[in-house]
């Protein structure tokens, strides 16, 4: 079962999201939070698998929340949770290493499926955010495409494999599927390049690929 900790300040809407969720038959609500500090303390206390963060909270913001989890909980995906798709938000979700980013108009099986996808170790973005972020880091491709590539130039052939097939998108089991290797072995080899690279999360790890001209 995936313990998601629920962070989102109207109570109709935590409602609407503890329903869907818990529909799934594999995701149960741990927790809900109606603010970011609240948000932080329970995904500790409840040892949370995902957290499910509204970026526009009173008091500690989504985002700053989600900063804060990162430092407490290393090793907790983050999904973003948002009505509007602005550069910044997304854009600042993933510097902070969000496993995710779906949008409020997202329908249920997106929801799910983002969830699902943190939880396995995956990423999710909601396509119009996936578009908008590769439109926003074009322009600047070509002036970091060296730093990029040097970053890359420590993997070994096999890395830059996985790396290169993380970049198109694929989730881990697919990424096996693919190589003909199994889950678990992919997401060590997952797990060794982020630590390599530097990266907090796979989308990060994707974006410095494409950076590099390898996605």
């Amino acid at each position: 079962m995936i313990r998601v900790l629920v962070a989102d300040d109207e109570p109709l809407i935590r409602a609407g999201l503890r329903a869907v969720l818990e529909s799934a038959g594999d995701i149960e609500v741990a927790a809900e939070a109606g603010d970011g500090r609240a948000a932080v303390e329970l995904a500790v206390s409840h040892r949370a698998d995902v957290a499910l963060v509204d970026i526009k909270m009173p008091g500690l913001d989504g985002l700053t929340a989600a900063g804060e989890l990162r430092r407490q909980r290393p090793g907790l995906p983050v999904v973003m949770l948002t009505s509007f798709g602005t550069e910044e938000n997304a854009l600042r979700a993933l510097e902070l290493g969000a496993a995710g980013f779906v949008l409020k108009s997202c329908t249920q099986a997106e929801l799910i499926t983002a969830v699902r996808a943190a939880h396995a170790g995956d990423a999710y973005l909601a396509p119009p955010v996936t578009r908008l972020v590769l439109d926003l880091i074009a322009p600047a491709r070509a002036g970091r495409r060296r730093a990029a590539a040097q970053r890359l130039a420590g993997l070994s052939a096999r890395e830059s494999q996985v790396l290169g097939l993380v970049a198109e998108g694929l989730s881990n089991a697919e990424i096996g599927a693919r190589l003909h290797m199994s889950e678990a072995t992919i997401k060590t080899y997952v797990s060794r390049i982020l630590a390599r690279l530097g990266c907090a999360s796979r989308v990060q790890a994707a974006l410095l690929a494409r950076d590099a001209g390898s996605g």
